[in-house]
């Protein structure tokens, strides 16, 4: 099994992930954000990776460190499981329509992280998170899993399904570019014999 954990405390978090690559999709998650939890959830079913995260924020001060914190920790449990990354496919994309909104993420496992992120809200909350926290969550686990990731929203109109939309084609993404390649044995998927840099 190829499985990562981080606990990290700091004076606006204390934090607690662990993943498994490996698994079957269950999770259990309170960041102590409703919505948040919602997505991450989502993204453990879709992805097939097990999700254990635990947040204790300063929520009484805003939304921003607890959710940069749960992206930062996953990021790095992933690559913590990942290791040297042999054998693994590297690359996913998915198309995840979501009632009337269509979302597109294509994704690199390479050691080089970027975020592209293309798609807007229209509303300043969905639950009681702020929108504005979506892009900055996915730029946080790009940094911190080494992920080279493009996100697109191509249309829709409720922000809900927008959102929902991407976090499920993430975790579409994510399933293929995580899994074994038995055509690859354990040979590092890059010319160069390493992924990074």
């Amino acid at each position: 099994m190829r499985t990562g954990s981080i606990a990290r405390t700091t004076h606006e978090t204390d934090i607690k992930v662990a993943v498994n690559l490996d698994g079957t999709g269950t999770f259990d998650v309170n960041t102590g954000i409703g919505f948040l939890d919602h997505m991450i959830e989502q993204f453990s079913r879709h992805s097939l990776i097990d999700v254990t995260c635990h947040v204790k924020g300063d929520l009484h001060v805003d939304q921003h460190h607890t959710t940069e914190d749960s992206a930062i920790a996953l990021g790095q449990a992933i690559a913590q499981a990942l290791g040297d990354k042999k054998g693994i496919t590297r690359y996913g994309t998915a198309y995840s329509p979501m009632d009337e909104a269509l979302a597109r993420v294509a994704l690199d496992i390479s050691g080089r992280p970027v975020l592209v992120w293309k798609a807007q809200f229209t509303q300043p909350r969905l639950g009681e998170m702020d929108t504005e926290l979506f892009e900055h969550w996915f730029q946080s686990i790009s940094q911190a899993a080494g992920i080279t990731l493009h996100i697109e929203c191509l249309y829709g109109s409720n922000n809900h399904h927008i959102i929902e939309g991407i976090y499920k084609g993430f975790a579409r993404a994510m399933r293929s570019a995580v899994e074994i390649d038995p055509r690859k044995g354990d040979a590092v998927p890059s010319t160069k014999g390493i992924l990074g840099g």
